[in-house]
């Protein structure tokens, strides 16, 4: 099960039967072929939401495939992901159950499970590079033995977790004197297992006054060549204040732990 440590180009043999004879399925573009009425209504992967690995936890997330037979659904016989760039993936299936919404139509769950030390563990190229876009694919069967093979049926992100920080000083400060708030930005490296400060990077300065509901944008600033910042403001009341970092296309998005000034 599952398709850790994969490398090259994805490419997975599958024996058929009848006339559909050997079926060559690759990550080349999507691909479906079997056997019979049976079908693939639609695939959520995570909920719906981005797949954030850091360097030491283990994840594991759903992936929910909605399968459609007149006879029925047996299930999946095969789940897999991998990166859409390099078509492989360290990304193990380790169990699945289907729910059955109708006599035609069940929800079958793969739970998936990602160790950051598989990801760190090839020497053969840089493995940050796996970060972005990941398909999925799937072997389906009805209770008939109708089945269906299946390359590419959702797509989703994974990205690199991040750490963000903020502190504010001088605490308490007087009105209309400067504040200066710094912080850093890091995030996963999947190729030594630590966080390393991410450079060049815009990060919103967001302020919420005490006694309010809801942060506002105050500024933006840079993370420089280590992932650090720094920013002056004017302190005109008491209130907490926190950076943002919206996120890329490889990196997980975050907000700090607000710190709350006080004035004096």
């Amino acid at each position: 099960m599952g398709s850790r440590g994969r490398r090259g180009r994805r490419t997975v043999w599958a024996a058929g039967v009848g006339a559909a004879g050997l079926v060559l399925v690759t990550a080349t573009g999507a691909h479906a072929e079997g056997v019979g009425d049976i079908r693939v209504v639609s695939t959520v992967v995570n909920g719906g939401d981005n797949v954030h690995i850091g360097t030491t936890k283990v994840v594991t997330f759903p992936i929910a495939v909605t399968v459609r037979d007149n006879s029925g659904v047996k299930g999946l016989s095969h789940i897999g992901t991998y990166s859409w760039a390099n078509g492989w993936g360290f990304i193990d299936w380790t169990r699945t159950s289907c729910v059955k919404k109708s006599s035609t139509t069940s929800v079958c769950t793969a739970t998936m499970t990602v160790d950051p030390a598989w990801i760190g563990g090839f020497s053969d190229g840089d493995e940050n590079k796996d970060a972005g876009v990941w398909a999925v694919d799937a072997n389906v069967r009805a209770n008939d033995g109708n089945y269906w093979i299946y390359d590419n049926i959702a797509q989703y992100k994974v990205k690199r977790a991040s750490r963000l920080t903020t502190n504010a000083a001088p605490e308490p400060v007087a009105k209309g004197k400067t504040l200066t708030v710094t912080g850093k930005l890091s995030r996963a490296n999947w190729e030594d297992l630590k966080y390393h400060g991410f450079a060049g990077q815009t990060v919103k300065l967001q302020y919420r006054k005490a006694g309010t509901a809801h942060y506002a944008t105050v500024k933006t600033v840079k993370t420089n060549s280590t992932g650090g910042l720094s920013t002056k403001v004017t302190a005109t009341s008491s209130g907490s204040w926190r950076y943002y970092f919206p996120g890329t296309t490889t990196t997980a998005r975050i907000v700090s732990t607000g710190d709350a000034v006080v004035l004096k």
